[in-house]
C-alpha cells in the first residue's frame, strides 16, 4: 500500500479534517508502536511500509534499543501508549486512541497478515485491543 492511500484510509477511518492531521497521527502512531514492539520486529513492520511512514518506525524502534540489551520493546500499557500518541499528535488521550485504532486497521490492511500476528501477540491485551485482529478474536468471528 502506497503512503498517500495509507494516509487518505486514516484520515477518513479517524474522521480527521485534513491530511496533514493524517500524516501526525499516522507518525505519532507508528513511532509510539514501535517503542512498544521489540526492536528486530519493528524493523520488520517497518521495511514492509512506505519509506515516510517506515523512517520513524525505524528511529524510535533505534531509540529505543539499548545496544548492550535484548530486542524486547518497552513495557507499557494502553495509557502511556494513548499519552505518548496524544504528546505526538497534539491531541487529547481520547483523540489519540481514536487515530490509533485508525492507523492500526490501516497497517493491519497493508501489512502481511502473519506479521500483523505476531505484533498483536506482542502486545499487552488493552493495546491489542485496538487491532482488528484483536476485536475479532474478541466478538468471536469475523474475517482478519
Amino acid at each position: 500500500m502506497h503512503h498517500d492511500e495509507m494516509i487518505g484510509k486514516v484520515q477518513a477511518l479517524a474522521a480527521l479534517p485534513d491530511r496533514g492531521a493524517a500524516e501526525r497521527a499516522a507518525r505519532a502512531v507508528v513511532s509510539t508502536l514501535s517503542e512498544r514492539l521489540p526492536s528486530g520486529l519493528a524493523r520488520h513492520v517497518a521495511a514492509q511500509l512506505p519509506p515516510d511512514l517506515a523512517a520513524p518506525m525505524r528511529e524510535a524502534a533505534d531509540a529505543s534499543a539499548a545496544p548492550d540489551s535484548g530486542t524486547a520493546g518497552e513495557a507499557f500499557g494502553l495509557a502511556v501508549f494513548a499519552g505518548r500518541i496524544a504528546d505526538r499528535a497534539g491531541t487529547d488521550e481520547d483523540t489519540a486512541l481514536r487515530e490509533a485504532a485508525a492507523v492500526l486497521e490501516v497497517l493491519d490492511a497493508a501489512l502481511a497478515p502473519e506479521l500483523t500476528e505476531r505484533m498483536a501477540g506482542a502486545l499487552p491485551a488493552d493495546i491489542r485491543d485496538l487491532l482488528p485482529v484483536g476485536r475479532a478474536e474478541d466478538d468471536g468471528g469475523g474475517t482478519g
